[in-house]
């Protein structure tokens, strides 16, 4: 059952999201229906098929309750030789891989998907050894992975750094996390939680991740979301640790590392009301949380200016 979520004055439904997925198509251990029914067993939602550049006939699946998404991991050639991978969400299913041409680039790839209707995504950066400064001349990207459960065996399942560096270059990037699900290792570490107030179906979900009506997860859970004049509020599931990230050096611990004593263990805290600075014009904040297992969840960044008492969580 959906979770409801206050999320900036509107109360949304919650869906738990698989954006990441591969199968037998590509190079993936299970086969589709098999990834179906793992997910389905699970209680998510949302599933995305984004087999390596492969389409996948998504509405001939069984799809056990869950709203299946066609997508695809896209690879033009990138810098110094490595090759982008690039996540692309609602394609159509006979859409042709765009880095079969093999003068494609990255943004020739994103111009192609989008112009078909999708939305895309920056893979694991971390992992292909891509810096914030190879992703900002993109254009058209709605975000990026800042969490990859596959990559955590290299050590690089985390993005939160190249995610910051590009929001204070200006370059506005959402992000989520998923599984990057080839084989049951990866299974179930990282998700995305897709909030609307629609129906369920791929184009309410597509349309949520372009408006920013979702956050990221390995386990905690945010109940509510608020940015008023210079403060900004939230409340979610218990958890150690609350930062409002922001821009460059600036920051907002609620809770951080707080130990009661030797054997007490960590306090938990269920809500956070950040006063935030007013010494700049424009700036942006985002919200990083951990629980007691170590879980992160992170919500998207929202811009605020401390002179208008404005906000905008749109990109």
């Amino acid at each position: 059952m959906a979770m409801t979520v206050n999320y900036y004055g509107r109360r949304l439904q919650a869906y738990r999201a698989s954006l990441h997925t591969h199968s037998t198509i590509s190079d993936g251990r299970f086969t589709p229906a098999e990834v179906i029914q793992l997910y389905a067993d699970e209680g998510y939602d949302i599933l995305a098929f984004t087999d390596h550049s492969l389409p996948n006939p998504v509405s001939t699946y069984d799809s056990r309750g869950m709203t299946l998404i066609s997508g695809m991991e896209i690879h033009p050639h990138g810098p110094r030789g490595e090759r982008w991978h690039l996540l692309a969400l609602g394609l159509p299913e006979d859409f042709p891989p765009p880095d079969a041409d093999e003068n494609s680039t990255a943004q020739t790839c994103i111009d192609a998907a989008r112009a078909a209707g999708a939305i895309v995504f920056c893979a694991h950066p971390s992992f292909c050894g891509f810096r914030s400064m190879d992703i900002a001349p993109l254009r058209g990207l709605e975000g990026l992975e800042v969490f990859n459960s596959g990559a955590r065996f290299a050590g690089k399942g985390f993005n939160m750094q190249c995610w910051d560096e590009l929001l204070d270059e200006g370059h506005w990037m959402r992000a989520i996390a998923v599984d990057d699900m080839h084989d049951r290792r990866d299974l179930f570490c990282g998700w995305t939680m897709v909030l609307t107030d629609e129906p369920l179906t791929p184009t309410s979900v597509l349309r949520a991740l372009r408006q920013g009506d979702f956050y990221a997860t390995q386990g905690p859970q945010l109940l509510s979301v608020s940015l008023h004049d210079d403060i900004f509020e939230a409340e979610f599931t218990p958890c150690t640790e609350v930062i409002g990230v922001s821009w460059k050096w600036r920051g907002y611990s609620a809770v951080c590392d707080n130990f009661t004593g030797p054997n007490d263990g960590q306090r938990e805290i269920t809500s956070c009301r950040l006063k935030l600075k007013n010494d700049i014009k424009e700036c942006w904040i985002r919200l990083q949380l951990k629980d007691r297992q170590g879980r992160y969840a992170w919500c998207n960044p929202v811009r605020f200016d401390p002179a208008n008492s404005a906000h905008e969580n749109n990109g």
